[in-house]
């Protein structure tokens, strides 16, 4: 199965970032208004992941986001999509990064 993709400038303004990256990395630095899942976690909180709206994964560089894409799609989720390179990408790109307090983050 192909896993759709995005690049950091594609993603819409109103779309799910679902963060599936370990809690130290989280913590380190993520998107403004991401949501915390772990990878390992997905298979027993895919209720809290929207239906109603374009969901896009992020892991650090892409790989483990993509897995969480290819596991959701074969699940019946047809709205979820992996951002391609990750929080790298997303940092590169300029996009903001803050940490837990909402202050300047980083990527790990």
């Amino acid at each position: 199965m192909t896993v759709p993709a995005v690049g950091p400038a594609q993603v819409p303004q109103d779309a799910f970032l679902l963060d599936v990256r370990e809690p130290d990395e989280w913590a380190a630095g993520r998107a403004p208004g991401a949501v915390h899942v772990p990878m390992m976690q997905i298979p027993q909180r895919t209720a809290e992941i929207p239906t109603d709206r374009e969901v896009v994964v992020v892991c650090r560089v892409g790989g483990r986001s993509g897995q969480v894409v290819h596991y959701l799609r074969q699940q019946g989720f047809d709205n979820v999509v992996n951002l391609d390179g990750g929080m790298y990408a997303w940092a590169a790109a300029g996009r903001p990064v803050v940490d837990g307090d909402g202050g300047a983050g980083t990527v790990i």
